[in-house]
């Protein structure tokens, strides 16, 4: 082995020998009894992957490795979503560099433009999860709108047309004003922005009274259609039933009474404007109220009311609205208020209530046997708690609206005659039989939401409608792994898809992740300069292109400059390479529960170090048994039992914590074993061992055994560094093994298992624990030779110190041990517990007394005014209301430990100075 790990060399070399083998294939092992598969949830060609996908499909890997260690015949089924809207812009501003728009080329020579650029740019994640090496079927690569999807596609929107369950109407929708086109919620991002309460004075018709409403959106009154009041409101009962005049217009509207008004807020008297706002549509639908759209495509007032705003954009109209509401005396008063302004995720437009002529999905008969699948546990969420969101959602659904006004995505399979008449069919020709010879059809515009065609993932990747192979073979699937914020929006549409189409559930497990935010638990995001790349902590970037990275698109000064400020206060010197396998084994530790995930660099940084000390280790090892032969008949001693116990533990934790999900307590369980246990311990137990023919071939046999099963425990993790260690044991070993990724799972065997070993091994790692610890208190050099008294100890510990005596005086570097009776009096020493059993070393000729006191007390010294510093600091009160609360914490951190330190160097004084 290469003295020094080299990631970037390693990685290079197993990516080629996967592909070339084509060692992740979903083909192998077709005799297996069982079968294995993960959906990829697809992620947008429109971009790269973030450390939203590394993680999460760092977590996939690792179960599909181990699976397929375990015999199964897994499939990792990978693919990319169209993403219609996202991707559409894309290209849009592409043509716009060159001052095209999409309507001047046409729509086939636009979807032309969207097709070569998927072609370029599709290479992109699929090169970024090789080099994660992630271990997808690469034959099995899907896009949404590959062939045989789009025709899953059809199939399902005809069946429910047929079924009733599919239908089309003028509903409110989200309208995004600048695409034009109508988006999902999830498209839509709530923020808290400052705006106003506009008092108006509604008249009440032929009296002098009038009615008082307070809206935040005084455009909309010329689309009023009434005034709502609590049933129960008596100061407004009289007037129930009565009508005002709407002020601007001609009309005159109702007042009425309805629960979902609340008494206590503003007047308590509610304006209802069904064509723009949910609520008042609802409501509107419950009292029959006159639905009266008042906007265009693009949020302008129309000319259905007055043509005295026709044409004005709605900001612009409020501001007018607002005046003339004023010059005629019906304008109460404005006050400053918060509210939740809906913005659309493209465009940063506000999203308007809009009403229009959409496709829906009647949802409610699909939504029952998708609750039951989660009450019957014939699916599971992972962690539990999110079925609670699940059903909250499911119980409060509305119909969806499937169309969208866009060029890029699935086409309706819908036409039109020149009377409206709809044929819904797979083809032209299809409709046109339905329509009759000779009449002229026109296809519907629209395109189907993004969120239609990924609801049918599971099983059109696999060939459905066709009876496939795969679909009789991998459906369902095991294991769902995604994030919370699309529980809605994907995965219980595929739940009831799924559930509709095939009769089966689309998956058994739900594992739902938190999600990825930076060291201080922000929010990653272009506009904080914040967001990691995970291909950039892999293979390294310099701090000027990393400020290029992070402010490239950024048009605002100051934004630029905090942002350059903040990174180069980050990562003064870049961010270094740490290595595909840090990175995920960072990720794997991080898998757990929390909703919120922090990713911090010092994290990365120590598992680059762990991966350093696996190889040193292994180094060690081969270095060791290079040119020997291994015995595995050899006789064992009790260090080389207490490894082999030990690793069982180990396997059985580490099955444990993957069947419950707990990708970081397997991680943990590993690296625990590994770090101390292995490499702190048994390696160390080993260098006496190897110097004894007695105990030599039992433990070259031990370090193998252990070191190949570490390998292959740890491959799921971190495949590069242990296809390579592997390969290595492989050549000590003489074997002929293939490759690390389809080598069985080591199984753990019981009898190895062994509390009385263990118990042993504990007693001799705190011997050697407690004589560290004095040396270390006492100053004394690790390098220097020590005698040692034991008293009070029983015969398991005169036992213990006869079997393990060669290591002991190693190790701890023990020149003799002598047995004091209870009666006999120990010599001037340091002293120690090893249970019951009292261990002393005398000082004679050690340490100097007199000097060691003095310069304990110079010590002392040092910290006690550093003390007085940090002290001093913390009880200004200018600098505790001035400084920011993490400059704050740091010196609360130093004072912490400079009192720790005061404390144990007082603790070793006092017992210097007794001696």
């Amino acid at each position: 082995m290469e003295k020094t790990y080299n990631p970037k060399q390693i990685e290079k070399k197993f990516r080629l020998l996967w592909k070339d083998k084509n060692l992740f294939s979903s083909n192998s092992n077709t005799s297996s009894k069982s079968a294995y598969c993960i959906m990829l949830p697809p992620p947008n060609i429109t971009g790269s992957l973030h450390m939203g996908h590394a993680f999460q499909h760092t977590i996939m890997d690792i179960l599909t490795r181990y699976h397929r260690a375990n015999g199964k015949q897994t499939l990792w089924q990978p693919g990319t979503d169209h993403a219609g809207i996202a991707t559409q812009m894309v290209v849009e501003r592409q043509l716009a560099t060159q001052d095209i728009t999409r309507h001047e080329i046409g729509r086939e020579k636009f979807t032309q433009k969207i097709w070569d650029w998927k072609a370029q740019s599709g290479g992109t994640i699929t090169s970024q999860m090789s080099l994660l090496g992630f271990s997808v079927d690469w034959e099995k690569n899907r896009f949404t709108m590959d062939n045989g999807l789009s025709n899953a596609v059809k199939k399902v929107f005809i069946q429910l047309f047929k079924e009733g369950l599919i239908y089309r109407g003028k509903r409110l929708v989200n309208w995004d004003p600048i695409l034009h086109t109508a988006i999902s919620d999830l498209e839509v991002i709530n923020t808290e922005e400052q705006s106003s309460l506009w008092y108006i004075r509604y008249p009440v018709t032929n009296t002098n009274k009038v009615i008082i409403v307070a809206t935040t959106r005084p455009e909309t009154i010329l689309g009023d259609s009434a005034i709502a009041v609590h049933p129960n409101d008596k100061r407004y009962t009289h007037l129930i039933g009565k009508t005002i005049d709407l002020p601007l217009t001609n009309r005159k509207i109702p007042i009425i009474k309805d629960d979902y008004v609340d008494i206590k807020f503003s007047t308590g008297c509610v304006k209802i404007t069904p064509a723009h706002d949910f609520n008042d549509y609802e409501l509107g639908l419950r009292h029959h109220l006159d639905v009266i759209n008042i906007l265009t495509d693009d949020a302008k007032i129309n000319n259905v009311i007055t043509s005295a705003y026709t044409g004005m954009d709605r900001f612009k109209a409020r501001k007018q609205i607002i005046q003339d509401l004023d010059n005629q005396g019906l304008l109460e008063k404005i006050e400053p208020h918060k509210l939740m302004i809906p913005r659309g995720d493209r465009t940063n437009a506000i999203i308007e209530p809009y009403l229009t002529d959409q496709w829906f999905v009647k949802i409610k008969p699909l939504v029952q046997p998708a609750i039951d699948a989660i009450k019957n546990r014939d699916i599971r969420f992972i962690p539990e708690n999110w079925s609670k969101t699940y059903f909250n959602w499911m119980n409060n659904i509305q119909d969806w609206c499937i169309s969208r006004q866009i060029w890029w995505g699935h086409r309706i399979p819908a036409w039109y005659d020149d009377k409206g008449n709809i044929f819904v069919a797979d083809s032209l020709k299809q409709a046109q039989k339905q329509a009759g010879e000779g009449i002229i059809l026109t296809q519907d515009k629209d395109v189907l939401d993004t969120w239609f065609s990924s609801a049918l993932w599971p099983f059109s990747t696999l060939g459905w409608p066709e009876k496939t192979p795969d679909l009789s073979r991998f459906y369902p699937t095991n294991v769902l792994v995604t994030g919370f914020d699309i529980i809605f929006f994907w995965v219980a549409r595929m739940i009831m898809f799924g559930l509709k189409f095939t009769g089966k559930v689309p998956f058994k497990d739900i594992y739902i992740t938190g999600l990825i935010k930076d060291g201080q638990g922000q929010k990653m995001s272009k506009s904080k300069g914040n967001v990691l790349d995970p291909i950039d902590l892999v293979n390294g970037i310099t701090l000027k292109n990393l400020l290029e990275k992070r402010t490239q698109g950024l048009m605002q000064f100051k934004m630029v400059e905090k942002i350059k400020k903040q990174t180069r206060k980050d990562f003064a010197n870049g961010i270094p390479a740490f290595g595909t396998d840090a990175l995920r084994f960072t990720f794997a530790a991080l898998a757990s529960f929390n909703c919120d995930i922090k990713f911090d660099l010092k994290r990365i940084e120590g598992y680059r170090n762990f991966c350093n000390k696996l190889w040193n280790a292994s180094r060690f090892v081969l270095m060791n048994l290079k040119g020997k032969t291994i015995d595995t008949n050899a006789h064992l001693s009790t260090a080389d039992k207490w490894i082999l116990s030990r690793l069982q533990n180990t396997k059985i934790n580490v099955e444990k914590h993957l069947s419950d999900y707990r990708i970081d307590l397997m991680s943990q369980t590993l690296y625990e074993f590994i770090w101390h246990d292995y490499c702190d311990w048994y390696l160390e137990l080993s260098k006496p061992l190897l110097q004894d023919n007695t105990t030599k071939p039992g433990t070259q046999a031990t370090l193998i055994k252990v070191l190949t099963e570490i390998v292959t425990l740890l491959h799921p993790i971190i495949p590069f560094i242990t296809e390579e260690i592997f390969e290595q044991c492989n050549v000590i070993t003489g074997c002929n093994n293939t490759s690390l990724i389809i080598q069985p799972h080591p199984k753990v065997i019981n009898n190895l298992i062994s509390a009385k070993v263990e118990a042993e091994i504990k007693w001799l790692q705190t011997f050697i624990l407690r004589i560290r610890q004095i040396r270390g208190e006492m100053d004394i050099s690790p390098l220097k030779w020590l005698p040692c008294f034991v008293q009070n100890f029983n015969s398991k510990d005169e036992q213990y110190i006869t079997n393990n005596i060669n290591i002991l005086n190693s190790l701890a570097k023990i020149e003799s041990i002598n047995k004091l009776t209870t009666t006999e009096q120990a010599p001037e020493s340091a002293t120690a517990l090893v249970n019951n059993m009292k261990i002393f070393i005398p000082l004679a000729g050690l340490i100097d007394k007199s000097q060691e006191i003095i310069r304990l007390n110079k010590e002392i010294g040092k910290l006690e005014k550093l003390k007085s510093q940090f002290k001093s600091k913390l009880d200004n009160d200018k600098f505790i209301k001035g400084a920011p609360k993490t400059i704050i914490n740091i010196e609360k951190e130093r004072l912490a430990t400079t009192l720790s330190a005061i404390h144990d160097f007082n603790n070793q004084l006092n017992k210097i100075s007794s001696l």
